[in-house]
């Protein structure tokens, strides 16, 4: 049976007349219904047998997002076979020795080999494999400009910028606050240094998730009844080189694992509880 992962899906199934031979009042409340499981799809006499054939099971709860984001990785995996790596690795700022390309992620080895298989000297999961495989399916290779840039400020950022700011700033500075040596973790772990930023800060970092991907976390501490702030920059190519969306996945990646590596160092539990990543 195909996957049904909303009541829209199965209204767009349905004549759309509300004729009521269902006994719902609209085709969107059988709809929903059937979602639902307390009506089955055949109950809708015009349907023809094929959709009833494809459709008439039991509808299937939605994927999770961890479901949703491992299906990515294998569809973007498939790809691979197709693509020049070589060609590929002159776009990355990668290496390619006849068997598989290498590019430094979060200073790292990642290995993506012709097969589409994936290896690395980190933990592999599917929010770094989902930016990774799109940076080498498509990334245009744009050298840096030098210029740092807010993501809302990037192309198409303002729309996202809330949940960005929630899911990526938000975390990251609440690490910042309870964790002192989050930023020399940053410089040890991942082959960060200290820099300048693009704005007076107490704390500058700058970081290379991926080698034309990098990125400054800017922190102020805070001081005299005024709040800590946190502010993550990209180079103004970020979105030609990386997509938004992996962008803002690699950047909920890397929180992600700052959180783990607090964690680690005994942030009290109650201020875990209170970040989610999503």
């Amino acid at each position: 049976m195909t996957r049904i992962n909303n009541p829209m899906e199965i209204y767009k199934l349905l004549p759309q007349t509300n004729c009521m031979d269902c006994n719902e009042k609209t085709c969107l409340a059988f709809a929903v219904a059937v979602f639902k499981n307390r009506k089955p799809l055949d109950q809708c006499p015009h349907l023809s047998h094929d959709v009833l054939e494809k459709y008439g099971g039991e509808t299937e709860k939605p994927n999770t997002i961890e479901e949703d984001m491992r299906d990515a990785v294998e569809f973007l995996k498939a790809k691979i076979p197709g693509i020049d790596l070589a060609e590929a690795a002159g776009r990355t700022g990668g290496k390619y020795d006849g068997k598989k390309l290498t590019v430094k992620v979060m200073g790292k080895d990642f290995n993506v080999h012709t097969n589409g298989t994936l290896s690395s000297e980190i933990h592999i999961n599917p929010w770094l494999a989902v930016p990774v495989l799109n940076y080498v399916l498509n990334g245009k290779g744009r050298p840096l400009s030098g210029n740092w840039i807010t993501f809302r400020e990037l192309k198409g950022g303002m729309e996202r910028y809330s949940l960005f700011r929630q899911r990526c700033e938000k975390p990251l500075q609440a690490i910042a606050d309870s964790y002192p040596d989050l930023f020399r973790d940053m410089l040890d772990i991942f082959n960060g240094r200290r820099v300048e930023g693009p704005v007076d800060s107490d704390v500058a970092v700058i970081m290379y998730p991926l080698p034309l991907l990098p990125v400054i976390v800017c922190y102020w501490e805070p001081e005299d009844g005024i709040d800590s702030s946190l502010h993550i920059y990209y180079d103004e190519t970020a979105a030609e080189n990386l997509d938004l969306d992996s962008l803002y996945t690699l950047t909920a990646g890397m929180v992600i694992m700052f959180d783990k590596i607090a964690y680690k160092h005994g942030i009290p539990a109650g201020e875990q509880a209170g970040r989610t990543h999503g």
